[in-house]
C-alpha cells in the first residue's frame, strides 16, 4: 500500500507528475485539435480561408496561427517546468490557465452551433486536461513540494 507520497524522481511527489502528464496531454491535444480543425473536420479551417481570401493569405494566416500556437505552448510548458521544480507562482499561473480553459470552454458550447459529437469531444479535450492537472498540485503530498525553500544555484 502507498501512501501518496511516492516518488517518481527525487524529491517530487507523485501528484506532481501527474500534474505534469497531464499538462503534456493537455499540450499535444491542443496541437491534435488545431491540426484537426485546420486540415480535417469539414468546413476545415483552410478550406474557410482560402474561401475568403484566396490560397496565399490562407497559407499566410495558418502560418501565423501556427506560430502563435507554438509560442503559447512553449510558454505554457516553461511554466509547467517551473511548477514541476517547485515554484509556487507558477502553480498559480497554470491554476489560473486551467480555470480560463474550463471557463472558455463553457461559453463555447453555446457559440459553435451544432458540432459532430466526436468533434465536439476531441475539441473539449485540451480544456479539461488542462483544468484536470491543476487538482494533482492542490493535494497535500503536493503542497510540501511547493513549501520547500528554493534551491539555490552556486554562482560562478
Amino acid at each position: 500500500m502507498t501512501t501518496g507520497t511516492t516518488s517518481t524522481s527525487p524529491g517530487r511527489p507523485r501528484q506532481i507528475e501527474t500534474a505534469w502528464a497531464l499538462t503534456l496531454a493537455a499540450v499535444g491535444a491542443e496541437v491534435l485539435v488545431w491540426a484537426l480543425g485546420v486540415f480535417v473536420v469539414p468546413p476545415t479551417g483552410l478550406d474557410e480561408l482560402t474561401e475568403h481570401s484566396g490560397q496565399g493569405a490562407a497559407i499566410r494566416q495558418l502560418a501565423l496561427s501556427a506560430a502563435v500556437l507554438a509560442l503559447l505552448l512553449g510558454a505554457w510548458l516553461t511554466v509547467a517546468v517551473h511548477m514541476r521544480a517547485g515554484r509556487g507562482w507558477d502553480r498559480a499561473v497554470l491554476t489560473s490557465v486551467g480555470a480560463l480553459c474550463l471557463l472558455f470552454r463553457v461559453n463555447d458550447f453555446g457559440m459553435d452551433g451544432v458540432e459532430p459529437g466526436w468533434w465536439a469531444v476531441v475539441n473539449s479535450l485540451p480544456d479539461l486536461l488542462a483544468a484536470a492537472a491543476v487538482v494533482p498540485m492542490y493535494l497535500p503530498e503536493a503542497r510540501a513540494h511547493f513549501s520547500r525553500p528554493p534551491r539555490v544555484r552556486p554562482t560562478a
